[in-house]
């Protein structure tokens, strides 16, 4: 099948449902607290919650997409996500908050899971490596975008104004994906396995050394991301006294060297090959969270020292996941939906328990996020020491 040009750029855009969702509500933690009653640090609960619904979504989504179909289970899902996030607006308590951000995450884990599935019906190696790469272009405006745009919205409008915002870009992909996204998995390719039988494959698919290192350095890549997501707004906000619109622009720094990375990657890819590029960008990462977590045990009283080594680590995750996910995958054409699924529920589940950690920890110091972020590099460090080497 031809590719089409437009192609990426429309999944980029049903996959940033992801960032937008988690980034553009960042600003509002304290005005959340504040609002719903509930004490500093607990905010970042639904921020775990959105995490765990992600987790569990996006294996349900995996398997309803290789047996029905790209279009249909995605159609599905932003729907819920929609509906979701009308209920994440009109939440009278954290609780009820925290339960809708939980099923807006199984809809929406839909747009996160199958356009991973979607690039690797239609390319694999360099091929997906470059047309992924162009998906993450698109899907990283919106970390840059989001955070900015929520503190407006939350400067005007309140913290509900951003969730309506939310609710109505679930709209605009569901009419993109009915309109626009063609049937991908034809249907003499699609499964129909049995509770046991799904089991069995997705036993198989993490026992494949392959898929299960690559998937352990993008997970703990993750698990840092969201420990800093978690922790950035009281580091930021709360600690540092930065305004939610001076947030929102330093976040939107560090997407911007996440997405330059991406776009770098697959020219760095053709010169040193996959495994060279993703071990340098990994060990890059290590170091610059050492260097936050230091500064963080010393007690800095100056923002940027913190800003630096975020931007860096960003930037490192632009080149260590997208070549994880292509190699999780690459060994799984028959079932990439599954693959993609068990990938993401992997690595989501870490996310889920970094953002709860985040909040546990909280002291109203930047160690717990330093430390967090510091752990999740290590662990990407320790999963690259067991990938196969490439033949």
């Amino acid at each position: 099948m031809r590719v089409p040009s437009w192609l990426p750029l429309l999944l980029g855009f049903l996959t940033a449902v992801g960032p937008i969702s988690t980034d553009m509500y960042l600003p509002a933690f304290p005005a959340i607290e504040a609002s719903l009653g509930g004490r500093p640090g607990t905010a970042q609960i639904t921020l775990a919650t959105w995490f765990l619904g992600l987790a569990v979504g996006q294996i349900t989504q995996g398997t309803l997409s290789d047996r029905f179909g790209r279009r249909a289970p995605l159609l599905a899902g932003t729907a819920i996500y929609t509906i979701a996030s009308v209920g994440c607006a009109l939440a009278p308590n954290l609780a009820m908050l925290s339960v809708m951000r939980m099923i807006a995450a199984f809809g929406g884990s839909a747009s996160m899971v199958i356009p991973r599935a979607v690039v690797r019906d239609l390319a694999d190696g360099h091929a997906a490596a470059r047309m992924m790469s162009r998906l993450m272009l698109v899907m990283g405006v919106a970390p840059i975008l989001a955070p900015t745009l929520g503190g407006i919205v939350l400067a005007h409008a309140g913290w509900q104004a951003i969730f309506w915002i939310v609710a109505a870009y679930g709209g605009v992909c569901c009419a993109v994906v009915w309109r626009a996204l063609p049937e991908t998995l034809p249907e003499r390719s699609r499964v129909q396995l049995g509770p046991t039988a799904q089991l069995a494959r997705y036993s198989a698919i993490a026992r494949e050394r392959s898929f299960l290192s690559h998937a352990l350095i993008g997970g703990s890549a993750l698990f840092g991301l969201f420990a800093y997501l978690g922790g950035a707004p009281d580091v930021f906000i709360a600690q540092f006294h930065l305004s939610p619109a001076l947030f929102g622009g330093l976040f939107g720094v560090g997407a911007g060297g996440y997405i330059i990375a991406t776009q770098f990657n697959p020219r760095l890819l053709l010169r040193f090959g996959p495994g060279p590029v993703m071990r340098a960008a990994i060990w890059t990462y290590v170091a610059a969270t050492a260097a936050m977590l230091a500064l963080a045990v010393a007690g800095t009283g100056w923002w940027p020292a913190l800003a630096l080594p975020v931007l860096v680590s960003m930037t490192c995750m632009g080149f260590t996941t997208p070549n994880a996910t292509v190699g999780a995958l690459s060994r799984h054409a028959a079932h990439a939906g599954s693959a993609s699924a068990l990938m993401g529920t992997m690595q989501f589940c870490l996310g889920a328990v970094s953002g709860l950690m985040v909040g546990v920890l909280s002291d109203g110091s930047a160690r717990p996020m330093a430390g967090l972020m510091f752990a999740g590099a290590l662990g990407a460090a320790i999963a690259d020491q067991g990938r196969p080497a490439a033949k």
